[in-house]
């Protein structure tokens, strides 16, 4: 099965960026920063979220996309300075606020690997005992960086399972440390954001070198995103 046309899910919380908006309006806020189309959340859901928590303007880099959403009541500027931290904005790691963004994936398939057996491009894994893998949604095109492989983890329900091999374009391997497989196509993992995953995204810059802003900006754009409250 391949993974052609499927993608990550990033699911935003619209109550977590309102926690974080009214506790910065609390503390004198008054400028959020909203450029990245939110840093990946999406700038008309977040503009709208933060203006009824009580941040007063938001900063865009469009002046087209700043009219637009003047329409909704929002004080839009496009050559400000946020007064607000977006760490804690959107609940980014090292911020002790709730993430706002949860990245998920989808299992496509799953095989047994048996010892000795190795996995991906360059077979950069190599079992050490008998396991499953299983080929999930998400790959380098979709943000999921290559240097991930070997050494993040993803939630495979209450456990966290480890992304194994090198990343390919649009799916990666991980190891579900089990040989019992049974059922689970189709079920979700969790890359970060919730559940035993909720401070993955930490792992992910100490590993890749870039900053939380620039890993939720690229993986929300390229994921199919919801909102929920």
């Amino acid at each position: 099965m391949t993974a052609s046309g499927s993608l990550p899910r990033a699911v935003i919380s619209l109550s977590a960026l309102r926690e974080s908006a009214r506790v910065a309006a609390e503390a004198g806020g008054e400028t959020a920063d909203l450029r990245a189309d939110a840093f990946g959340h999406g700038v008309r859901q977040t503009a709208l979220a933060v203006r009824d928590a009580g941040i007063r303007r938001i900063v865009v880099e469009d002046p087209q996309l700043a009219a637009s959403l003047a329409e909704d009541g929002v004080e839009v500027l496009t050559d400000a300075e946020p007064d607000i931290d977006s760490a804690m904005l959107y609940g980014l790691p090292g911020s002790g606020r709730r993430p706002a963004m949860t990245l998920t994936g989808r299992m496509l398939s799953h095989k047994p690997l048996r010892a000795g057996e190795s996995v991906s491009y360059g077979y950069t894994f190599t079992a050490e005992h008998d396991t499953t893998i299983a080929l999930v949604t998400g790959g380098y095109a979709q943000g999921i960086v290559r240097a991930l492989g070997n050494h993040a983890q993803v939630a495979v329900g209450a456990q966290l399972r480890p992304i194994v091999g090198r990343v390919a374009m649009d799916v990666c391997v991980i190891d579900l440390q089990t040989t019992d497989a049974a059922g689970g196509l189709g079920g979700e993992v969790v890359y970060f954001g919730a559940g035993p995953a909720v401070d993955e995204l930490q792992t992910w810059t100490q590993v890749t070198g870039l900053r939380a802003t620039e890993l939720v900006a690229v993986v929300g754009a390229k994921a199919v995103r919801e909102w929920t409250d």
